[in-house]
């Protein structure tokens, strides 16, 4: 089932940075868990609610989650029909579901790191190119766009003594502002999002900005790292999304292989043909650079093990910080990753690709690039033709899907 939410980012309290170097506060529109379309807004504690309508009827919001220190703002949630052609909030139009989802945006991973002693100049647009990815995505004018988890990588004080380290830091609306919602401005103005979960969004790092601004289930009174598996489909597509944000990659402990098999048998059952399945951490990768030899995730491939339908055609994730693709044959769905929007890179090349056995099934076809940049699928009467594009535009890698086919060149 289908549901869209769209978030509005208002001016905030005196005293937090604004949205002033940002051309103007924009709507967020996210693909939810139900058949509804959820309109929420986010304003300063005490303010009133813009006012929502859809094809000209006005719905009234219902204000969620109340303000904190840490997040000093009120989210406001109206519902309408998940058919509505037009939808406004604050008298503006936002972006609404295509009927027949043509062209796909893809991209994850897309915070600054600041975390312990590594970390990044945020403040330059090589070294974390996220908003330059969102501008040239947008251009594209996508149907949908995907993000395949993890929005908060500022989770730390910079190291005493970097001058290259700069910026808001922590789980609190300064940090999600700079490293979310800024530089996301233009992509989230072109189309609906649908929202991964990643690890970097579990309670101990981001997880209470997750919940509040933008987890699929709102209105949790508390954070929990695991949310309940969900369907999508619309506009001729069908999305399987689990959430994976705390699953081992390199463990596979009974307790957790349990409650994922319970969660993937459910989601999985009889799945529509041609489905994907959505969610943060790869199931079926080698885990590239220093970790050569081993595979992700561990926890996610004993879970899933008895449950992969015929209808499952491929995995999306991010988590690992490539751009890559692995096809195993028509036993088994193939493997896409762009975890490339802007935090620091991993060698996913580095080592054999084809004829790697992840978990009993040597891989057919694949390949892995070391780059930033974002994914384009577009639909055509075979199935998808993608390309993988740098921040500056500069084509890296052409890819088909043909069911469970993948392969890029």
């Amino acid at each position: 089932m289908t549901r869209i939410v769209f978030w509005f980012v208002a001016l905030l309290a005196a005293g937090l940075p604004s949205l002033a170097h940002a051309a103007a506060p924009r709507p967020w529109v996210e693909l939810g868990d139900d058949g509804m379309l959820s309109v929420r807004s986010v304003v300063t504690a005490g303010s009133p609610c813009p006012k929502v309508t859809a094809d000209g009827s006005d719905i009234a919001p219902k204000k969620q989650l109340g303000p904190d220190d840490r997040f000093p703002l009120e989210l406001c949630d109206a519902h309408a029909p998940a058919t509505s052609a037009t939808v406004t909030v604050g008298g503006q139009p936002v972006p609404v579901l295509a009927t027949a989802v043509r062209r796909i945006v893809v991209l994850g991973d897309t915070g600054c790191r600041i975390e312990g002693h590594s970390f990044q100049d945020c403040r330059d647009p090589k070294g974390w190119p996220f908003h330059s990815v969102a501008e040239h995505a947008a251009a594209r004018h996508p149907d949908l766009v995907i993000h395949v988890g993890d929005y908060l990588y500022r989770l730390s004080a910079c190291p005493a003594g970097n001058a290259g380290c700069a910026g808001p830091w922590g789980d609190n609306w300064p940090a999600w502002q700079a490293d979310f919602f800024d530089p996301a401005q233009p992509l989230l103005a072109a189309a609906p999002w649908v929202m991964v979960r990643g690890n970097h969004e579990m309670c101990h790092r981001g997880g209470e900005g997750w919940r509040r601004l933008i987890d699929p289930h709102p209105g949790a009174l508390a954070c929990s790292d695991f949310g309940s598996p969900y369907r999508l489909s619309f506009g001729g597509l069908n999305l399987l999304m689990l959430d994976s944000a705390n699953a081992d990659d390199f463990k596979a402990a009974p307790d957790k292989v349990a409650m994922y098999s319970d969660a993937l048998k459910t989601l999985l059952a009889e799945a529509p043909a041609h489905s994907w399945l959505l969610t943060h951490r790869p199931v079926w990768a080698p885990a590239g650079g220093t970790l050569t030899g081993l595979s992700v995730n561990l926890t996610e491939q004993a879970a899933i093990r008895d449950h992969v339908p015929d209808g499952l055609d491929m995995v999306m994730s991010g988590h690992l910080h490539d751009f890559a693709a692995y096809a195993f044959g028509p036993q088994r769905p193939s493997q896409l990753i762009v975890g490339t929007g802007g935090d620091t890179l991993l060698d996913l090349a580095a080592g054999p690709i084809v004829g790697t056995d992840i978990d009993g099934v040597p891989i057919t076809a694949g390949f892995a690039k070391k780059s930033f940049g974002y994914f384009v699928l577009d639909r055509t009467a075979e199935g998808w033709d993608g390309v993988f594009y740098t921040p500056d535009d500069e084509v890296v890698a052409r890819c088909t899907l043909r069911g469970r086919g993948l392969e890029c060149r």
